[in-house]
């Protein structure tokens, strides 16, 4: 990765920076995840998102799993330089551990949160790790 690109990120005191996922062509939201230095590099080598994963202080593939990989088509950096935004192809369909398109199924109804009904699962949670 070159300098350049890694000095512009203002990394958090974990050396880690907030990332993005956004679907490609839906424009959805995804995900949030951590990314490290060595993940961002990782990920600009491959094509294929990689995280951080805080509880196990350990880089992730995401999809690695289960399947449901991130093909990046662009990597863009907010204004203030201190959150990535990976536009994705995501495979499957499914970002979130839980088997739903995204990780923000949780809507506020009246100062509780609840699953969204609109917002199925579509693969069984069983049937892969959470990334």
């Amino acid at each position: 990765m070159s300098t350049t690109l890694a000095a512009a990120v203002k990394w958090n005191d974990q050396n880690l920076v907030a990332a993005i996922a956004q679907d490609a062509t839906t424009k959805d939201v995804l995900m949030m995840a951590w990314m490290s230095r060595e993940s961002l590099a990782l990920t600009l080598e491959t094509g294929d998102a990689h995280y951080w994963s805080r509880s196990r202080q350990a880089m992730w593939k995401k999809g690695e799993s289960s399947g449901h990989i991130q093909h990046v088509k662009s990597i863009r950096l907010d204004c203030d330089g201190d959150t990535i935004l990976l536009v994705v192809e995501q495979v499957g369909g499914i970002a979130c551990h839980t088997g739903r398109a995204n990780c923000f199924f949780n809507l506020n109804n009246h100062g509780e949160w609840v699953a969204d009904p609109q917002m199925r699962v579509l693969s069984s949670p069983g049937n892969f790790t959470a990334d």
